[in-house]
C-alpha cells in the first residue's frame, strides 16, 4: 500500500470513494452529502488550507482524507480532520489509521500545532485523538454530538484551551456537517 499526497487528477476518484462508502454505510443521501463535501473542498479551498491524502494498491485509490484548516484567535496552527473513507473491500485492514497517522506527520512536519476531528471517538482514540470539551476548543458551529469532538496536540503537550470563535474553510460552513 502506498500513502501519497493526491494529485489534481485523483480527485474524481476521490470524490466517488466518498460518495459510495458513506452510501454504502449511511444510506444514499449521506454518501451525496459527503460526495459534495469532497467537491466543495476541492473546489472551494485554498491549496494552503487543504491537505488530501490517499492509500492506493496497485494504482487504486482504495483510502482517503482531508486536513482543512480551522483559524482561532489565538492564530494557532490548527486543521480539521474530516472525512475519511476507506473502500468497503479494504476496512477493517488499518488503512484508515495509516492514513491518519501518515497525515499527522505531515502536519508536524509543516508545524501544525494541533489536529481535530468530528467522529467516533473509538476509532479516532486508536490514533491519539481524546475527547476535548467545548470550552477548551470551541467547535465552528453547534455539534450535533458533542462526544464526537475530538483532538490532539502535535507538538507533545496536551491541548491548551484556545480562545474565541474557530472558523473553518467554506466547504464545512454548513450545519448539517456538524
Amino acid at each position: 500500500m502506498k500513502l501519497r499526497h493526491h494529485t489534481k487528477n485523483d480527485s474524481r476518484a476521490i470524490v466517488q470513494l466518498f460518495e459510495s462508502v458513506f452510501a454504502n454505510s449511511e444510506g444514499e443521501s449521506e454518501g451525496t452529502l459527503i460526495g459534495r463535501l469532497a467537491i466543495d473542498l476541492f473546489e472551494k479551498t485554498d491549496e494552503c488550507d487543504l491537505l488530501n491524502f490517499v492509500a492506493e494498491i496497485d494504482g487504486q485509490i482504495i483510502g482517503s482524507i482531508f486536513f482543512s484548516r480551522l483559524r482561532f484567535v489565538d492564530c494557532i496552527q490548527a486543521f480539521l480532520l474530516a472525512p475519511v473513507a476507506v473502500h468497503s473491500d479494504h476496512q477493517r485492514k488499518g488503512v484508515g489509521q495509516a492514513l491518519i497517522r501518515h497525515g499527522l506527520n505531515a502536519l508536524r512536519d509543516e508545524g501544525a500545532s494541533v489536529a481535530l476531528t468530528y467522529g467516533d471517538p473509538e476509532f479516532y482514540s486508536k490514533v491519539g485523538f481524546r475527547a476535548i470539551s467545548h470550552e477548551t476548543v470551541m467547535a465552528p458551529f453547534e455539534l450535533s454530538q458533542p462526544e464526537g469532538w475530538l483532538g490532539q496536540s502535535l507538538v507533545g503537550n496536551s491541548i491548551e484551551t484556545l480562545s474565541g470563535e474557530c472558523t473553518c474553510v467554506e466547504a464545512f460552513r454548513e450545519p448539517a456537517y456538524w
